[in-house]
């Protein structure tokens, strides 16, 4: 039963973020005094999202690293520089939606990335390995990105961010490796699918209570926020845009591109709205809010772009053959 609910949240996911990111805005005053348990609910997301990692995949992986470096310097260089270009461009006068922008682009990859590598036949093990490192990596690299961007025009506290980090990702991902060491994989199929609706149940939470608190600044709905809404969905598409034509430049394989767009496109857009809340102004949790509203949609729209390209390729060899 368990399954069955957790495959139906799945074909539901791009509808999820959004309804919940409502539901937030509805329920504001009965959500927002829950803001405490966030972290807390993350933790636990991430405890079930890396059940299915272990480390031997990831010695396999870093034995061929270059796609794992294409794709974090995809995440953590050219995303990140291009958000704060963008933020620049469009709202040189206002540093908190600047940096919104830019913590969007800075926080590790989404969990939920491999989720979609799964249904489109991608590299999982390539997958889970980005996630893992950038997961790791993410104590160091959010606060010194957001101190590198927009240290300048924003206070940032990064060691108490490096302390929630540590415990919202890094400290849950260690410990569901482990367990997935120890028991030789097994938990990923007893444990791991038993908690698995109930951690895309504590997503819903998680995004509802972070949209109830950002709700003041969402309900009002002006030129200001229709143009934040606008440039938050361009730079979401450019990441998967970028993944897939750096894909196309390197000659990647099916596997290998799929890998590379989705973890490329998504982030843990979680992780970045509770940061925000907590270091920052609420005004600078909305752009990241708003990116909660497409980033699975924009997910479902490439995987048929991706669908398509691979179609034309097979039909291209196929006449290749024949004319042969």
């Amino acid at each position: 039963m368990l399954e069955k609910i957790n495959h139906q949240l799945e074909r539901f996911m791009p509808l999820i973020t959004p309804f919940s990111v409502l539901l937030g805005m509805l329920l504001t005053h009965e959500l927002k005094n829950f803001l405490f348990l966030v972290p807390w609910i993350f933790a636990f997301m991430t405890f079930s999202g890396s059940l299915g990692s272990n480390f031997t995949h990831l010695r396999n992986t870093l034995s061929r690293p270059v796609p794992i470096f294409i794709g974090l310097a995809i995440l953590h260089v050219i995303m990140p520089l291009w958000a704060w270009a963008v933020g620049h461009i469009a709202f040189s006068t206002d540093p908190y939606t600047i940096t919104g922008l830019v913590l969007a682009m800075v926080i590790p990859c989404g969990i939920t990335s491999s989720m979609w590598v799964s249904i489109y036949k991608g590299n999982s093990t390539l997958a889970l390995s980005i996630i893992l490192i950038d997961t790791l990596l993410s104590p160091i690299v959010v606060p010194y990105s957001l101190s590198l961007f927009v240290g300048e025009s924003v206070a940032i506290e990064e060691w108490p961010m490096v302390r929630d980090l540590l415990i919202m990702i890094v400290i849950p991902s260690i410990v569901g490796m482990i367990l997935n060491h120890k028991t030789k994989g097994n938990i990923k199929w007893t444990l791991g699918k038993r908690i698995a609706p109930v951690s895309k149940i504590c997503m819903v939470v998680v995004v509802s209570i972070n949209a109830s608190v950002a709700a003041p600044y969402l309900k009002h709905v002006d030129k200001k926020l229709v143009w934040i809404g606008i440039i938050v969905f361009f730079i979401a598409a450019s990441g998967y845009l970028v993944s897939f034509l750096v894909s196309i430049l390197l000659k990647y394989d099916q596997e290998t591109m799929v890998s590379t767009v989705f973890c490329g496109g998504m982030r843990n857009i979680s992780a970045g709205s509770v940061i925000a809340l907590t270091y920052f102004s609420p005004m600078t949790a909305v752009p990241v809010v708003i990116g909660m509203l497409f980033q699975q949609i924009l997910a479902s729209v490439y995987g048929l772009v991706l669908s398509r390209h691979f179609g034309r390729q097979s039909q291209l060899q196929n006449k290749e053959s024949t004319s042969a």
